[in-house]
């Protein structure tokens, strides 16, 4: 079997040449996520700096109009990065709500109104302007698309169900992300990468009470409490090992990862067994009515030939 290749002066490699409780790369990558708003909307922020700059030359009028419309174009590549994070959130999850603030569809305004005001000379009409905000508008609506306007849900749950699970969703994914930004800031690989193992795993739980959210009384407290304390231990530790390279603080936050780790293997494998168990139930007594009703059911024995029952 294939083995990753890692040793004593390897990039985070153990001083001692092996890696205890190291995570498999499967998980690393599974938690590994693409930004989607990348160099495209990064590149947005370019035009608002070079119409600031140019409106300088252009006269009281100009100059006012010029830096309201970098203000216009610049709040609107803030908007849209998040609406596209949003976005991809949204479409990642089987259960979730759609985002509260269309931010997608103001920074398409934000953007013709930014535009309109660039190409507003200040002794000119003002329909010439406003056919290059709409046009501006409409081309980014056509690059970047709308937010989504509906809700995701799972047939034959109820609402309320699904909204419950919803809220706990989104605020776990909070304390994950809050806790990979406060040891992101180290720059630290090896911790990296179990911050990311974690959050593979603390995510198959995440998935597992979505696609069932009859799952959530037993991962309630493991999406809630034991998160909240996860991201505050990792906000402590990120404080401490910024001021003090604590080498016992360190081993023993790396222990506690691996702790949560096991603890959210153990119960996220336990729901998917009793999912299996509830499953195995159901079809037991379907068939004993269909065999109450005169029924043939065919099933399969140890060798896999199907006989009628």
């Amino acid at each position: 079997m294939a083995k990753r290749f890692g040793g004593r002066y390897s990039p985070g490699g153990d001083p001692t040449g092996t890696t205890p409780g190291a995570p498999p790369a499967r998980e690393i990558r599974d938690a590994a996520r693409i930004d989607p708003a990348g160099a495209r909307v990064n590149l947005l922020f370019v035009p608002p700096a070079l119409l600031a700059l140019f409106s300088l030359g252009a006269g009281p009028a100009g100059l006012v109009a010029g830096l309201v419309g970098a203000g216009a174009l610049t709040a609107a590549a803030f908007l849209l990065r998040d609406g596209l994070r949003a976005e991809a959130e949204w479409r990642l999850r089987p259960v979730a709500r759609r985002p509260a603030l269309p931010r997608k569809m103001m920074a398409s305004g934000l953007t013709g109104i930014g535009v309109a005001l660039a190409a507003w000379s200040g002794d000119g009409g003002v329909l010439g302007p406003a056919l290059y905000g709409l046009a501006a508008a409409g081309l980014h609506v056509a690059a970047f698309g709308i937010d989504p306007l509906s809700d995701k849900r799972v047939e034959g749950v109820d609402d309320y169900q699904q909204d419950r699970v919803a809220r706990v969703v989104d605020e776990a994914e909070s304390y994950l992300a809050q806790m990979r930004e406060a040891v992101a800031k180290l720059r630290d690989r090896r911790l990296d990468e179990r911050v990311a193992a974690f959050q593979a795993r603390a995510r198959e739980m995440i998935r597992t009470v979505e696609q069932d959210p009859r799952d959530l009384t037993q991962a309630r407290r493991y999406l809630g409490v034991y998160l909240m304390g996860a991201r505050d231990a990792s906000v402590k530790f990120a404080d401490l090992w910024s001021r003090h390279r604590d080498s016992a603080a360190r081993a023993e936050y790396e222990s506690l990862l691996t702790d949560l780790e096991q603890n959210f293997a153990a119960r996220t494998e336990t729901m998917l067994v009793s999912d299996r168990t509830d499953m195995d139930i159901e079809i037991r007594v379907l068939r004993d009515r269909l065999a109450r009703e005169g029924v043939a059911v065919a099933r399969r024995d140890e060798e896999g030939n199907e006989r009628d029952v």
